[in-house]
């Protein structure tokens, strides 16, 4: 690009006015550094037919091709997630878990569980010492920490169901992309070095992911994973079974014996997905199709925007101090019942109906003050019981308008930093996600109750939150979701607000900042940087204590404008990639 403008420069110079040659240069070399960053995080990507959002460039680029071939949404969907799984490794996987939405156009959304699972051998008190002291390394880091992986099962279930190409076509990029290998980019090369302390204590992580020869990862550098590749192959060629029977579940099984895991061969075999009754609220001439527990996403949402009045919103301003109170309030109410009452539906009684009544929902209103804060241990006579932010998520949207909206993780970075030795895939530390102590936060600071208690063959209380909005023609209008946490639940509804009600671009949208509050510590975050120092202000006078944080989740959003174009936004807090025609 200089090459092109020295031309420029030159002339000018000759004019005997160098300055001005330099302010060019200057000058529209910044402009193309724009562009550049602009085509990076997708502020100009739209598309006419269809569109992947994801982490990875090569898993959007994968879900793409599939559609392109034929297939739909779901299609993409498996594709997209087999290479999230090759090429980030953080939180791409085979052996953590997550939710769906599914809107097929014209027809009525679904919701998909496919979270980790307890192995049969857990118990209440397996991370408390013979004191009853809470050992919470072991919740994180390790074999007690993983989960029984649901996002094979979870994947296959979807297909089976709604797919249109073949499975094994499907998972064709991701097995090339492990066997040839990937280009570790700036951020993966970064993140495996500084990680490859982190491994010392695991000898089958560090046979793949620690550097040769006592060097650094490079950027550029070509990342093979032969032992993933030959575990891609067995999934595509029996499906299911390729990862809960035969040679992959063997070589699980006995890495959990040989570390003194808990996941038995039986408790692999009897994993299911399972088909949640959709959960749906309206809000601004809206209908959000959104995931019922075992995530906490979608009450906690659908509770926020029950207490929240969208004109008022508008009135206050985007992004004010009156604007951002009101969120925070909304956020404190709703993650104080999410502590005191969420959990497994298939092991508690869920009191979701009362939750979401009008009346109780205004009951939990009426304490709200415009210019003051409430404090958080007026709001519940409970205690709150984290998450972690390595989760990934995309969106998709077919030439047909099927949509699909997937959150997947292994909870923290590269989950329990084990992988499995001979099947080159890491585990998740879901189990970390369970309240191992009530009323002791977890390693994002949440704290759960009784309802979410360690049981066998139970699922783990989850923010992740996948999210469709449809307009009141029954169109879909929005795909979103994001990574990070119980901000997850925070960021999705900024982003669905920053759009419905400010009617701001999808990269905008996403790329907006945010505030977070849940309940306890007593603390507003705020994202470093971003608000005034008056806005500061006002939220100190009303009563709010202030936390700079360095970002609130990371969201991708496809929207679809009333012209039927397709808007990609793509988080400029992390990596990510949408691809669309």
């Amino acid at each position: 690009m200089l090459e092109i403008l020295k031309p420029i420069a030159q002339t000018i110079h000759k004019m005997k006015k160098p300055y001005l040659a330099a302010i060019l240069l200057v000058v529209l070399a910044f402009l193309f550094n724009q562009s550049t960053l602009r085509a990076q995080i997708g502020l100009t990507n739209e598309a006419k037919n269809a569109m992947v959002v994801s982490a990875s460039k090569e898993a959007s680029e994968a879900g793409l091709a599939m559609i392109k071939k034929g297939g739909n949404a779901i299609d993409a969907a498996v594709a997209t997630h087999m290479v999230l799984a090759v090429t980030f490794p953080q939180a791409g996987n085979i052996g953590g878990g997550g939710f769906m939405i599914y809107k097929p156009v014209n027809q009525a959304a679904v919701a998909l569980d496919f979270r980790e699972k307890a192995p049969t051998a857990a118990s209440k008190d397996m991370y408390l010492d013979k004191n009853g002291i809470y050992i919470s390394e072991a919740s994180k880091i390790g074999p007690l920490a993983a989960g029984v992986p649901g996002s094979v099962a979870g994947l296959w279930e979807a297909h089976q169901k709604y797919g249109k190409l073949a499975w094994a076509d499907i998972i064709e990029p991701a097995i090339k992309l492990a066997r040839e290998g990937f280009p570790l980019s700036y951020h993966e090369m970064n993140s495996l070095n500084y990680y490859r302390f982190r491994f010392a204590d695991f000898p089958s992580t560090l046979e793949i992911f620690s550097p040769k020869e006592d060097s650094l990862f490079k950027e550029g550098e070509v990342f093979v994973q032969t032992d993933l590749a030959n575990t891609l192959e067995r999934i595509a060629e029996s499906g299911r079974d390729g990862f809960y029977e035969g040679e992959t579940a063997e070589l699980l099984v006995q890495f959990m014996k040989e570390n003194k895991g808990l996941i038995s061969l039986e408790d692999l075999q009897n994993y299911k997905a399972v088909w949640r009754p959709i959960l749906e609220t309206t809000f601004a001439g809206y209908t959000l199709h959104l995931m019922p527990p075992t995530s906490s996403g979608g009450i906690a949402i659908a509770q926020m925007l029950g207490m929240l009045d969208a004109d008022k919103l508008i009135e206050s301003g985007f992004l004010s101090a009156d604007y951002l109170h009101q969120l925070a309030e909304a956020m404190r109410r709703a993650f104080a019942d999410r502590s005191a009452y969420l959990g497994d539906p298939d092991f508690s009684e869920i009191p979701q109906n009362g939750l979401l009544d009008k009346a109780y929902l205004a009951k939990r209103w009426a304490s709200f003050n415009m210019d003051k804060a409430s404090i958080s241990s007026d709001l519940s006579e409970g205690k709150p019981n984290i998450e972690s932010m390595e989760t990934t998520h995309y969106s998709i949207i077919d030439a047909e308008g099927n949509a699909v909206a997937i959150t997947t993780t292994i909870n923290g970075l590269y989950g329990n930093q084990m992988v499995v030795k001979g099947a080159g895939f890491f585990l998740n530390n879901e189990m970390d996600d369970f309240s191992a102590q009530p009323g002791v936060p977890n390693m994002f600071g949440l704290i759960g109750g009784k309802a979410n208690a360690i049981a066998p063959n139970k699922r783990m209380l989850s923010s992740m939150i996948p999210t469709i909005v449809s307009d009141e023609t029954g169109k879909t209008r929005m795909i979103l979701g994001a990574a990070g946490g119980p901000r997850i639940i925070t960021s999705v509804m900024q982003t669905f607000l920053a759009s419905a009600l400010f009617n701001l671009p999808a990269q905008r949208a996403v790329a907006a900042p945010r505030i977070h509050h849940q309940w306890f510590a007593d603390m507003l975050y705020v994202e470093r940087y971003t608000l005034g120092s008056d806005t500061r202000s006002l939220l100190r006078k009303k009563g709010h204590r202030l936390a700079d944080i360095s970002s609130i989740a990371r969201s991708h959003l496809i929207f679809i404008n009333e012209d039927g174009v397709i808007e990609a936004g793509v988080d400029p807090r992390g990596r990510g990639a949408s691809s669309g025609y």
